[in-house]
């Protein structure tokens, strides 16, 4: 009896070592897809003029000025609960999160860097936030006259934009919405965009031409894109926000892009 228990003890023991390796192998071929699955579209670079062409935005988005940017691959989607959830092992700093496709927000710009550091180390790939010019080229659709990303059309833009008007001031799962000609979702509203650029109200009046890099000097960093509570203004590819680089706030994500094509 005691042989034939120890038996069963064995069997039971290996079945559950077996299905726990099963199980850990699930998850991480799980982590592994959503640290893969970050999809990118390729941006031809190329020149345009830079800030509000309309007359109706604030004074640190002007004056025009010419920049020309390098080809690069901006993601498709603003990055997910579930891909952060895959490299970070955590729960988003503010745990504001609704689901795995609703972008990462609540996170900071400092947050954003840890992420895209262990990112790099696991994917072997070299991720990183879009410039402020590169976000703005991408979000006119290669640089071309839209006020809104997709859209010129204020009759128009809740097809392109999850925001205050168009979702009540709820985040979307990303991509529910129309992309732009380049086939970027969500680049108006569902959650503010971290850039890689340092904040100045007048660094547009001594902008480089060819890859502009922001201010070296400054503390705050840039937010771009609007959100899923914002106003139809904010929501204007010219439009300029900024935080300090460590507060954490509800409805801000991030994009991610890669460099050359």
């Amino acid at each position: 009896m005691k042989s034939t228990k120890r038996t069963e003890q064995r069997y039971l023991l290996a079945a559950f070592s077996l299905l726990f390796v099963y199980m850990l192998l699930m998850t991480r071929q799980a982590q592994g897809a959503a640290i893969t699955d970050i999809k990118t579209v390729v941006v031809t670079g190329g020149c345009f003029m830079m800030g509000d062409q309309a007359g109706s935005g604030g004074y640190d988005e002007r004056p025009v000025h010419e920049v020309c940017v390098d080809d690069f691959r901006m993601g498709v989607f603003e990055v997910t609960e579930e891909q952060w959830y895959a490299v970070m092992a955590s729960d988003l700093p503010l745990h504001s999160g609704h689901g795995p496709g609703y972008p990462a927000n609540g996170v900071s710009w400092s947050d954003v860097r840890e992420y895209i550091t262990r990112l790099n180390r696991r994917s072997g790939l070299n991720y990183r936030l879009p410039t402020e010019a590169e976000w703005e080229y991408a979000a006119r659709s290669g640089g071309k006259l839209q006020m809104y990303s997709g859209s010129n059309d204020e009759k128009t833009l809740a097809d392109y934009a999850c925001s205050r008007v168009s979702c009540s001031g709820t985040a979307l799962p990303v991509g529910q919405k129309k992309p732009n000609a380049l086939g970027l979702y969500d680049m108006s509203g569902n959650a503010w965009e971290w850039v890689q650029d340092r904040y100045d109200p007048y660094y547009y009046r001594q902008s480089p031409k060819n890859n502009p890099q922001g201010d070296p000097f400054g503390i705050n960093r840039i937010l771009r894109g609007g959100g899923s509570d914002s106003v139809n203004g904010q929501l204007r590819t010219s439009y300029r926000e900024y935080l300090a680089p460590t507060v954490r706030r509800d409805g801000v994500g991030f994009r991610l892009l890669l460099p050359g094509r």
